[in-house]
């Protein structure tokens, strides 16, 4: 038997089926999520070739390194909407001098060996200690072609590392480039294939602590180092 079926229900079929091939369309054209940042890489637990000391004079010459350093002001800001706190402000800290772009010019520039002088005024403190290397042909008589390079860093009491503007690293992984704990080295693999004319640029955010003691102490770096190996 036929059967008429009425225009409007037609219609009303071709629209869905439209509809439905639009958001299949749309879902297909979609851009893919943007991957999560790769966790850190480990350095590597065996001897390096050749570390250059990037508090003395000499190391610090070597890669073209210049220290800047500059205290870290602590600020109120308004609380994040939708948390829940009995205070009307929160806190910030500034500058924010961990990116590439950021201007340290005007900030004093000191001896590399001065990088181990008490600075800040102490309790709960911060420093910023700011430089770039660029990677020479030769360092002293290796080849930094292709070797992997590690810098390292132990700060009094804590640090978080950032190489070119990002602090390496994802959260759930390891992540040698932030906390490690008091007065322990960060190690941050910063590349796993050097090459002559590579710029490094590096900001080491210096922190007192334990923050809750507000030790009467000071910020100091113990060591800085670039750690080759080949």
């Amino acid at each position: 038997m036929r059967r008429n079926i009425p225009g409007h229900l037609v219609a009303a079929g071709l629209l869905g089926v439209l509809s439905l091939g639009a958001a299949t369309l749309s879902v297909a054209q979609a851009p893919p999520p943007a991957p999560p940042p790769a966790p850190a890489l480990m350095a590597p637990g065996t001897p390096p070739t050749l570390v250059v000391d990037l508090m003395s004079a000499e190391g610090a010459a070597a890669l073209g390194a210049q220290w800047r350093v500059s205290d870290v002001t602590i600020k109120e800001v308004p609380v994040i909407q939708g948390t829940t706190t009995q205070n009307k402000m929160t806190y910030d800290i500034d500058p924010h001098a961990g990116g590439t772009d950021f201007d340290d010019s005007k900030w004093p520039v000191i001896e590399p060996k001065d990088l181990g002088a008490r600075r800040s005024g102490g309790h709960v403190a911060f420093m910023w200690y700011r430089t770039t290397l660029t990677i020479p042909a030769k360092i002293k008589d290796l080849d930094p072609a292709g070797a992997v390079a590690v810098f390292s860093t132990t700060v009094d009491d804590y640090a978080e590392i950032w190489i070119n503007g990002v602090i390496p690293g994802r959260s759930g992984y390891p992540r040698p480039a932030a906390v490690m704990g008091h007065n322990m080295p960060n190690r941050v693999v910063v590349s796993t294939g050097l090459k002559a004319g590579d710029k490094i640029q590096i900001a080491v955010f210096g922190i007192n602590g334990p923050i809750s003691m507000a030790p009467a102490n000071s910020v100091f770096v113990r060591d800085a180092k670039l750690e080759l190996f080949k």
